[in-house]
């Protein structure tokens, strides 16, 4: 019963991934597809949960969740300085 909820759970997770992915890729606005990517990296850090590996989810979603995102607006900051 739980390996069937598991396996569910990161499909569901995987859609939400992939919805994420094409908002990052397709919206007009630098934030919220910064944002989105940011959510692919969590999706992708509580598939990783799922999958029993939990230092690759930490890793995942401290980088690749937080200091990406955190980075990517950096630069959108001083690019948007620049501009004015």
């Amino acid at each position: 019963m739980e390996t069937n909820l598991n396996i569910i759970l990161a499909i569901v997770i995987g859609v939400l991934a992939l919805v994420f992915a094409i908002i990052a890729i397709y919206h007009k606005k630098l934030s919220v597809a910064i944002i989105a990517s940011g959510a692919v990296s969590l999706m992708a850090s509580i598939l990783f949960l799922l999958l029993s590996a939990p230092d690759v989810a930490m890793t995942e979603a401290a980088i690749g969740s937080g200091l990406s995102v955190i980075i990517f607006f950096y630069a959108l900051s001083k690019i948007r300085k620049q501009h004015d």
